[in-house]
């Protein structure tokens, strides 16, 4: 949406972009920063058509553009205010430049962090000597806290995002982006928490080439800047999402808010998916992971390609983090498929007799576009009539899974689109199982399939017309094989055909039915 609106009245000197640009060109960050690079996103570019650029500040010593700000404000102080010590609230990367800022200039630093804050960013400024207060669920929360330290303990605050002097230390960012890139660059996407980024990158860009677009993005759920500047005037949010811990502010800043209203052009808002998805396409390309807000420029290049459907222009993404906590690495790879709708899921109920597995296996391998991978597969036993199953497949492009989901109708399996689905994909896909009083005569085994087409054909050829699966689950992790979980309900009296089963099927497995989990969570 278009920002071109005056100025509102802010009791922070309203300096203009040649006032910005000069404390830009004369902001001290090269002490504790880098010229961080800029690095064209190869693959990425092709996908899209366009050249997408990516400004690596994921690459600073303390993983984040946060420290060029920090420090800048800090060198500016007087050497009563540094003996004192200093005090800033941040989600993190702010409380990081601080702490190696303070630790550089020699001063006391304490920091006031949300109690949301991962630990690896706890951790971080703690091994930088500074002193952690955890305090709060959001950044709103933490700073009304610091505010309280700050006059108890005369200590002066570096606020993370609302202050000229941080403003300059960020517009750093843009400098070195339009002086390493010569050539034609139609927009630059900016991450916005607080604005203290953006507002720097965009009073250097529109005071040295205004004809480049500055679009901010912000999660769906964390917002406040584009609901501000809709409203014009600041808008304070009940709550913000967490997801993307380093952008999640409940309120702007008065001189960011400023800013960011009059010399941003457009704003965009982008989704969990998408941004699970957009660190993906970072790591294709670099080989790098970035935390939520470090993907959130490229997860917007990629929507308002989708939306504008422009080819040839070239774009920069300012990757402005890597402070991800690794354990939450197995929710961002789940997520990135369904992100980038590289996989849909569905619920089909198919019919609770013999054969009907099989039918719906070959189905799959029959859909219109081409083959597909099954991603996951959970079934349990539960009625004597129908089964409903939790399927998993790979597409191809975005938009299959209402297609996939009429074909499934038209031969007879009944199916619900569940790709969109929030609880299907947080919860609901881990929670398929149970007891089942039908799962009689049950033999439970763990199988490691070869990851290719016609494996579980072959298993299900196999297999004796009296036995009866009752219990499946497979989920793609990525590898050259596949673990499956399967239920077989096999009388006492084929176990030696059963024995030669597995042996002609030649799939590694193991043998689960004493289990004592298994007793307990599944078995009849």
């Amino acid at each position: 949406m278009p920002a071109k609106k005056p100025p509102v009245t802010s009791p922070v000197t309203q300096f203009t972009p040649a006032d910005y640009l000069t404390r830009i060109l004369n902001a001290k960050v090269y002490d504790v920063a880098k010229e961080s690079a800029l690095e064209p996103a190869k693959n990425l570019s092709r996908r899209l058509h366009n050249k997408v650029l990516l400004k690596r500040e994921d690459q600073q010593p303390v993983f984040s553009f946060k420290l060029r700000g920090a420090y800048n404000k800090m060198a500016h102080l007087s050497a009563d205010q540094l003996k004192r010590g200093v005090i800033c609230a941040s989600a993190g990367n702010h409380a990081q430049g601080v702490a190696l800022s303070a630790h550089k200039l020699g001063a006391r630093a304490v920091i006031v962090m949300p109690t949301t804050t991962p630990q690896v960013k706890v951790d971080a400024v703690k091994a930088l000597g500074g002193e952690v207060v955890l305090f709060g669920d959001s950044y709103s929360d933490a700073y009304g806290h610091s505010v309280k330290l700050e006059k108890d303990q005369g200590l002066t605050f570096v606020h993370p995002f609302d202050d000229p002097d941080v403003i300059a230390g960020q517009g750093t960012v843009a400098m070195e982006i339009l002086r390493q890139h010569q050539g034609p660059l139609d927009a630059v996407f900016v991450a916005i928490g607080g604005g203290g980024l953006i507002s720097g990158v965009a009073n250097y860009i529109k005071a040295v080439r205004p004809e480049v677009k500055v679009i901010g993005v912000q999660m769906n759920d964390s917002d406040a800047m584009m609901r501000s500047v809709e409203s014009g005037q600041r808008v304070t949010l009940p709550d913000v999402g967490l997801f993307s811990d380093g952008t999640a502010v409940k309120l702007v800043g008065e001189e960011t808010f400023r800013v960011a209203r009059s010399l941003v052009d457009e704003f965009v808002t982008v989704d969990t998916d998408a941004v699970c998805a957009a660190i993906k396409d970072i790591f294709v390309d670099t080989r790098s992971i970035v935390e939520p807000s470090g993907a959130l420029a490229v997860a917007a290049i990629k929507q308002y390609v989708a939306t504008n459907k422009t080819k040839g222009e070239t774009y920069a993404a300012i990757l402005c983090g890597a402070n991800m906590n690794f354990d939450r690495l197995r929710f961002v790879a789940e997520r990135a498929e369904v992100g980038e709708e590289r996989e849909a899921l569905f619920a089909v109920t198919i019919p609770e007799e013999r054969g009907s597995f099989r039918r719906f296996c070959e189905l799959i391998g029959t859909l219109p576009g081409g083959p597909r991978n099954v991603t996951e597969f959970n079934y349990r036993i539960s009625d004597s009539q129908q089964a409903h199953v939790f399927v998993g497949l790979t597409t191809h492009t975005k938009g299959e899974s209402a297609k996939i989901t009429a074909n499934f109708g038209k031969h007879g399996f009944a199916t619900l689109d569940l790709t969109h689905d929030e609880l299907a994909k947080e919860h609901v896909r881990h929670m398929v199982g149970g007891h089942s009083p039908l799962a009689q005569e049950e033999r439970l085994l763990r199988f490691v399939f070869p990851e290719r087409p016609g494996a579980l054909l072959k298993f299900l050829s196999l297999m004796r017309p009296g036995w009866n699966i009752s219990l499946f689950h497979y989920r793609n992790q990525g590898a050259d094989y596949g673990r499956i979980l399967v239920g077989l309900q096999v009388p006492a009296k084929d176990d030696k055909a059963f024995a030669k089963f597995l042996d002609t099927l030649g799939y590694p497995y193991v043998e689960e039915t004493l289990n004592p989990v298994y007793r307990l969570f599944l078995k009849a």
